[in-house]
C-alpha cells in the first residue's frame, strides 16, 4: 500500500480534491437551486432529484467543457509555438526528447509502438484526441444541461419553451462558456509566463532556482 500511494501520490491527491469540491458543489448547488425554485413559487426538490436538473448538468459540464479545452490547447500549442524561458515551452535550440519518431526497439515500450501501422499513428496523438474528446463531450453535455435548466425556467413563468436549434445562439450559453474559457486561457498564460522569472523549488513546472530567466524548459 505504501508503495501504491508513493507512485500515485499525485493523481491520488487531485482526485481526492476532485471528489470534496464535487460533494461542495452539488450540496451547496441542491440548496442553491431550491431556494430558486421557492423565490419562484415551486416546491423544492430531492437530493436524489437534484441530479437530473439543468441547474446541476449546466454547473458540473460547463467547467469541465473549459478545462479539457485549455489541456488540449496546451497540448497542441506547445508543439508548434515557443514561449523563451518558460518551463512550460520546448526549447527549440536544440531537439527535444518528445519530437523522437517512437521505436519499437526500445525497452518496455507500450504496445501499440509494437503493433506499428494505424494504431501507433493514433498513439502517437492519442492524448490531444482524448482531451479535445471530453471537451466536446462536455460541450455538448453543457449545452443540455443549460438549455433543460432555461427551459425549467420559462415553465415555471408559464412561457414557450426554446428548442436547442434556438438556444444555440442565446447569449445566456455563450456566456456561461466563454466566462469559464477566458479564466482557463488566463491561468495557462500566467504559468507560462510566472516561470519564466519565479520558481518552485522541488516542482516539476519550475525550472531550477539557480536556472537564468531565458532557460526555456524544465
Amino acid at each position: 500500500m505504501k508503495k501504491f500511494l508513493r507512485n500515485n501520490g499525485l493523481s491520488i491527491s487531485f482526485f481526492l480534491l476532485f471528489v470534496i469540491s464535487f460533494v461542495g458543489q452539488v450540496l451547496f448547488g441542491f440548496v442553491e437551486h431550491n431556494k430558486d425554485l421557492l423565490e419562484d413559487g415551486a416546491s423544492t426538490i430531492s437530493l436524489g432529484s437534484y441530479f437530473s436538473t439543468g441547474h446541476f448538468i449546466e454547473s458540473t459540464f460547463e467547467n469541465w467543457e473549459s478545462e479539457f479545452l485549455q489541456m488540449g490547447l496546451l497540448v497542441v500549442l506547445t508543439i508548434f509555438l515557443q514561449q523563451k524561458g518558460s518551463s512550460e515551452s520546448k526549447d527549440f535550440d536544440k531537439e527535444e526528447e518528445v519530437d523522437r519518431e517512437p521505436s519499437s526497439k526500445r525497452k518496455n515500450v507500450p504496445w501499440p509502438v509494437k503493433k506499428g501501422g494505424w494504431i501507433l499513428s493514433v498513439y502517437k496523438h492519442s492524448l490531444s484526441i482524448a482531451l479535445f474528446l471530453l471537451f466536446f463531450i462536455s460541450f455538448g453535455a453543457h449545452f443540455y444541461g443549460s438549455l433543460k435548466d432555461e427551459n425549467e425556467k420559462l415553465a415555471l413563468k408559464g412561457l414557450q419553451l426554446e428548442t436547442a436549434s434556438e438556444y444555440i445562439g442565446d447569449s445566456r450559453f455563450w456566456f456561461e462558456s466563454f466566462q469559464n474559457w477566458q479564466s482557463e486561457f488566463l491561468s495557462v498564460s500566467a504559468i507560462v509566463i510566472f516561470s519564466i522569472y519565479l520558481r518552485q523549488i522541488g516542482s516539476s513546472q519550475s525550472k531550477p532556482v539557480d536556472a537564468p530567466h531565458m532557460q526555456t524548459g524544465e
